[in-house]
């Protein structure tokens, strides 16, 4: 670990090289046209739904 003490400039400035990347791909993004063409969800299937099939609740009257 005696390289890291030697070298950690070279460690901050990748760092900060992924995280400026990082922040210019997000930049890049076109959220609003994602949205406009968002692809349709399937329905969600619920697993507990089995398990609820009793009704364990008074009926209203």
């Amino acid at each position: 670990m005696g390289w890291l003490a030697d070298y950690w400039w070279v460690v901050l400035i990748l760092l900060l090289g992924m995280f400026i990347n990082g922040i210019k791909d997000l930049n890049r993004i076109n959220h609003k046209s994602f949205l406009d063409n968002k692809p349709e969800l399937p329905p969600h299937r619920d697993n507990n739904a089995k398990w609820d099939e009793e009704d364990d609740w008074p009926k209203k009257k």
